[in-house]
């Protein structure tokens, strides 16, 4: 309850609505609840009509608004624009966790199912056969957000997602502020480049890594291999 009414207390002036001679709005504590049910059950609103005995048209309304208080009011603090200080305090901890230096995230996509939207043929019909947007996002090395993107078609793979993204469009053009690059720790070597690490199914770059083919390995390729996966 304390999380609850902290996070009451951030919203609840931008949750609120003025009551009317016809009837009494729905009040921010209310509006926070239902949310907050739908987004950790994933209950269908028709569900939520008979725990609220609000109207479906209602509750959609209260949902949506409701999400986009939580991105404009939080947003800043729980994701914010990480700059070169926070790319060094992620690759720190992925170096300690994981024993791979110079990995500032790692970036992956993630289905999210859907019901079909109306008129929009297969556009949302992914390779597992159901419908669903895609959350693609980078985290840290303690599985917490670092930038995300939100609401790409289901049918599209994780690499043309990431590349036609605000968040891929900062790797590719180099406009997030990763550290320049230094040689690997305890060594002399050249300087190399601090990355992201995906799967297989993104395309490799100066700043992305992804695992080599898993045939016809060596022992050092393997290695790697194992190392990257970890990350």
């Amino acid at each position: 309850m304390t999380t609850f009414d902290e996070l009451l207390d951030r919203v609840s002036l931008r949750l609120a609505r003025m009551d009317t001679f016809f009837r009494r709005s729905v009040s921010p504590t209310e509006r926070l609840m239902l949310t907050i049910c739908f987004l950790a059950t994933g209950d269908r609103f028709t569900s939520l009509y008979y725990n609220f005995h609000l109207g479906i048209s209602t509750i959609s309304t209260i949902v949506k608004d409701t999400c986009q208080v939580f991105w404009e009011q939080l947003h800043e603090e729980f994701i914010p624009t990480p700059n070169r200080q926070r790319w060094l305090q992620i690759e720190k901890k992925f170096q300690e966790v994981c024993q791979f230096p110079h990995c500032v995230g790692a970036v992956d996509g993630k289905h999210i199912r859907i019901i079909k939207p109306p008129g929009t043929g297969s556009e949302f019909f992914n390779y597992k056969k159901y419908f669903s947007i895609v959350l693609m996002a980078i985290t840290d090395a303690e599985y917490r957000f670092v930038a995300v993107d939100i609401g790409a078609y289901g049918r599209t793979n994780d690499s043309m997602i990431f590349k036609n993204s605000f968040m891929g469009q900062s790797v590719y053009n180099r406009q997030f502020d990763f550290p320049p690059p230094e040689p690997m720790p305890g060594t002399n070597g050249p300087p190399l480049p601090y990355v992201l690490v995906g799967d297989e199914a993104f395309q490799m770059l100066g700043n992305l890594l992804k695992p080599y083919s898993s045939r016809g390995l060596d022992a050092t390729k393997r290695n790697y291999n194992y190392q990257l996966t970890r990350a």
